[in-house]
C-alpha cells in the first residue's frame, strides 16, 4: 500500500472545480480512479482554507476567507464533500489496523489533515473538529491566528501556544508544514506529542523558505516523526522541472539528517495549486520512483517511505 501524506482532494473539487469521482480534466491528475490505479491506500486528505489577499483571482470565483467564521465555513463545506464523496476516514489505530487487514488495491481511505489552523475560530473549539474526524493540523498556510508561515515571519502567537496544548491533550498531530522557522523552533519547545511534516522538501537542496532546514529535519528524526517528501519541482527540484531522481536525492538527505530512513515518507501534494507540468513525478510513474530510491536504500527502505513508515507512525500516534 502506497500511502501520500497531502492531497487538497476537497479544495480541488469544490474551489476549483475538478471533481474526484470523475477523470482529472487536462493537465490535473488527482481523481479517486488515479490514486487507486497507483496503489494508493491511504491519503491525508486536508481541509484547506485560502485568505482572500493570498489568491490572485476574484473572491467570488473560488472558496476564501475575511474572518474565522468564513474560514470555519469553508472548513466544514470539505467536511461534508468527504462524507458525501463516501471516503472513509481513519480516527484511531484500531480502525487503521482493520483497514489494513482487509486492504486490497482499488480502496481508499483517508486520514483527515487540516492545513492551516484559522478554520478553528478559538482554541476552544478543537474538540468539535476532532469529533468530525481531525487527526492532524497543521497550524500555518501563510500566518495565520495562530503563527508565522510561509514567507510571513512570526513565532507562535497566545493562542497559538493555547492550541498547540489542546491538540496534545486531544491527542492531535502536530504538521510542520508551511510553519516559518520561529514558529517551529517555538513549537519545538512547547510541543511534547507527535509531529510530523506532511509535504516539504530539504532546504539545503532547494533553497526556499517552504522547505524543512537541516535543524527541522534532525529534530524530526529526534522526536520519531516522518517528513514526506512534496513532488511540487519548487521544492525539490534544482532548476525547473524536478524529476523521480531529485525526490530520491531529498529522501536519502532526509534520512540522513533525521538518522534513519524510517523518518522519512512522501506528501505529494499532487495538483495542490500546481499542475502536472510542475508535478516530479505522475501518479502513474511510481514504478519509477521506486527504481530512484533503490539506488540509495534496501528494499525495505523503499517500502517504508512509499507507505510502510506513514503506517507505522499512525499505528503509533492515532488515538488508541
Amino acid at each position: 500500500m502506497i500511502v501520500d501524506g497531502h492531497l487538497d482532494i476537497a479544495w480541488n473539487a469544490i474551489a476549483e472545480g475538478r471533481g474526484f469521482d470523475r477523470p482529472a480534466p487536462r493537465g490535473y491528475q488527482v481523481c479517486r480512479a488515479a490514486l487507486e490505479a497507483a496503489g494508493i491506500g491511504l491519503v491525508f486528505p486536508t481541509i484547506f482554507t485560502a485568505p482572500v489577499a493570498a489568491l490572485k483571482h476574484q473572491p467570488a470565483s473560488t472558496l476564501v476567507y475575511r474572518t474565522p467564521g468564513e474560514a470555519h465555513l469553508v472548513g466544514r463545506l470539505q467536511v461534508g464533500f468527504y462524507r458525501a464523496a463516501g471516503l472513509q476516514l481513519i480516527r484511531s489505530q484500531a480502525e487503521l489496523r482493520r483497514y489494513r487487514r482487509a486492504w486490497r488495491p482499488g480502496r481508499l481511505a483517508g486520514v483527515l489533515l487540516m492545513e492551516g489552523a484559522d478554520p478553528i475560530e478559538r482554541p476552544a473549539q478543537l474538540a468539535e473538529w476532532v469529533e468530525l474526524g481531525v487527526r492532524v493540523i497543521g497550524p500555518a498556510w501563510m500566518r495565520t491566528r495562530y503563527c508565522g508561515g510561509t514567507d510571513q515571519p512570526g513565532g507562535l502567537t497566545a493562542d497559538g501556544r493555547r492550541l498547540l496544548a489542546l491538540m496534545h491533550r486531544l491527542g492531535v498531530i502536530l504538521d510542520l508544514s508551511h510553519m516559518a522557522d520561529r514558529a517551529m523552533r517555538d513549537s519545538f519547545e512547547a510541543w511534547r506529542g507527535p509531529l510530523v511534516a506532511t509535504h516539504a522538501g530539504a532546504r539545503a537542496l532547494t533553497p526556499g523558505q517552504r522547505q524543512l532546514p537541516d535543524w527541522a529535519l534532525a529534530e524530526i528524526g529526534r522526536r520519531d516523526g516522518v517528513a514526506g517528501i512534496s513532488f511540487y519541482s519548487g521544492h525539490v527540484g534544482r532548476d525547473g522541472k524536478a524529476t523521480a531522481e531529485d525526490l530520491a536525492r531529498h529522501a536519502l538527505h532526509f534520512a540522513r539528517l533525521a538518522g534513519d530512513p524510517r523518518h522519512v515518507g512522501i506528501g505529494s501534494d499532487m495538483d495542490g495549486g500546481f499542475g502536472v507540468d510542475k508535478a516530479a513525478l505522475r501518479l502513474s510513474g511510481f514504478g519509477r520512483l521506486r527504481r530512484a530510491l533503490a539506488r540509495h536504500f534496501s528494499p525495505g527502505d523503499v517500502d517504508g517511505i512509499l507507505g510502510g513508515n506513514w503506517l507505522r507512525y499512525l499505528e503509533a500516534n492515532l488515538p488508541a
